[in-house]
């Protein structure tokens, strides 16, 4: 078994449930641990896309992702790899610290902080509490004995009287300290949300300026001191590395980058990179044309968000159909299915999209599919083999409403939504367009099927160019 063993200081930010204020803690901690010339590398409880964003714009460095129903241990051990001697490793937790699949809270960010031996720093907001916040954090102390709960910070505190009252009675009941009173944040919200959850940094107007703002908040009211030393109490963990041969499958690669599509994990572009994939960006806003490709990658995002914009670029729609009818392999998610489409349907508005699918789809105002989703290949296809399991997530506010091609199906959901009834993943000939975001670390075979797929594509680019001389 290849292993590494992990000795790097680390702490886990966690709440008692969304919008506790982790987020704001964990950037701000990053910052002004920064801010004391300490390298702090960050890791997201998965599946995230946005609060990563967050995460890596405070850290200057890709956030990973981690989760234990995506990835095996050995998917953990390789993105913990990628953190490697950083003098810190903060991993921002999500949802509530013991919530998970199941009663028993399996794949919860408590089950991940014990995997990696971190302490955990929890997050409580104090919002119309005093006492009450000791009965809770008490709860999570006793729940689970093998878990480290080191430190309390609380958050949105009212008065000076409210944070001595609530510090004294989680401090006499449970004897964790308190190393931080974080109060209400004058103005408006630093971290704005929307219907995914926060604006993504690359679209927040004052990125910087609201990750300053959580630095001072932190810096001022949380003892980092006390955080620091809680971090340097984390034991040396082993943990299994994935064991990948690689042989290089040698294409050029491109990928949809603004503001509408930057729904990628790092891993994932890092895995095709690995396998030999030349990456070129491409902003499908205001650029007319593809580049010379011999793939295309199209993340999820919010093209419902920027849709008037990406209609009116028919120059980049029409050349992309073009290039799809020659055999351009495009692989699609979500955000990228709904750029797919005949049409996109925003409220009253109806945008014409690229065309390259007849789907018509419209924005929804209340989720269509929020979770794990699990699916199996029931039909050939030229991307995954059929039997194939395929472990990801889906979070979309869209469904396909119309069209031809959404019968054309290859994925079997066992979990989850996708499509609806019981099915997912378009493809028709070789463009492939699901609700099913897939992770490198979880998938590794994903990287090397689409990549074949575009080295085929070059060869054959190569030999019509040769035919056309």
């Amino acid at each position: 078994m290849v292993a590494m063993r992990l000795r790097s200081p680390r702490l886990t930010v966690a709440g008692l449930g969304g919008d506790s204020g982790k987020t704001l803690v964990s950037l701000g901690l990053v910052r002004a641990l920064a801010d004391r010339g300490l390298e702090v590398r960050t890791a997201k409880k998965g599946p995230d896309y946005i609060d990563a964003s967050w995460l890596r714009a405070a850290s200057g460095a890709d956030c990973v992702n981690l989760d234990s129903f995506l990835m095996s241990d050995e998917g953990i051990g390789s993105g913990v790899w990628a953190l490697r001697g950083a003098d810190l490793i903060l991993v921002e937790g999500n949802r509530g610290l013991f919530d998970g699949v199941d009663p028993d809270g399996t794949h919860s960010t408590a089950e991940l902080a014990k995997r990696l031996g971190s302490p955990v720093v929890l997050v409580v907001d104090t919002t119309k509490m005093t006492r009450t916040a000791a009965a809770l954090v008490l709860g999570c102390r006793e729940l689970d004995p093998d878990l480290e709960l080191a430190a309390v910070v609380l958050n949105r505190v009212g008065t000076g009287r409210q944070e001595d009252l609530v510090r004294r009675a989680i401090e006499g009941a449970t004897g964790i300290p308190v190393v931080g009173a974080i109060p209400r944040l004058p103005g408006d919200d630093p971290l704005p949300g929307r219907h995914l959850g926060l604006v993504t940094a690359a679209e927040h107007p004052r990125c910087e300026e609201a990750i300053r703002r959580a630095a001072e908040a932190v810096s001022r009211h949380v003892e980092l001191d006390r955080i620091t030393a809680v971090a340097r109490r984390a034991p040396a963990v082993e943990l299994p590395l994935l064991r990948l041969e690689i042989e290089p499958v040698r294409c050029r690669l491109g990928y949809f980058t603004d503001q509408a599509f930057s729904f990628y994990y790092p891993e994932n572009l890092q895995c095709l990179a690995k396998h030999g994939a030349e990456l070129v960006g491409v902003e499908p806003q205001t650029e007319s044309r593809l580049p010379d490709i011999d793939g295309l990658y199209i993340g999820g995002g919010f093209p419902e968000v920027y849709a008037g914009q990406l209609a009116n670029n028919r120059e980049l729609a029409a050349d992309l159909k073009r290039r799809v009818s020659s055999g351009l392999p495009v692989y699609a998610e979500c955000g990228g299915l709904m750029y797919l489409a005949r049409e996109l349907v925003v409220g009253d508005s109806t945008y014409p999209m690229a065309g390259v699918l007849d789907l018509v789809v419209e924005q929804t105002s209340r989720p269509q599919g929020h979770g794990y989703e699990v699916a199996s290949a029931d039909i050939d296809n030229p991307f995954v083999e059929p039997g194939t399991m395929l472990t990801g997530h889906e979070f979309h506010y869209s469904r396909v409403v119309a069209g031809s091609d959404a019968r054309e199906t290859v994925l079997k959901v066992r979990r989850g939504t996708g499509l609806g009834d019981g099915r997912d993943g378009i493809v028709k000939g070789r463009v492939w367009a699901s609700y099913l975001h897939l992770h490198a670390l979880a998938t590794p075979g994903w990287a090397v099927g689409f990549l074949e797929l575009a080295a085929q594509h070059a060869v054959e680019r190569a030999g019509s160019a040769v035919a056309w001389a």
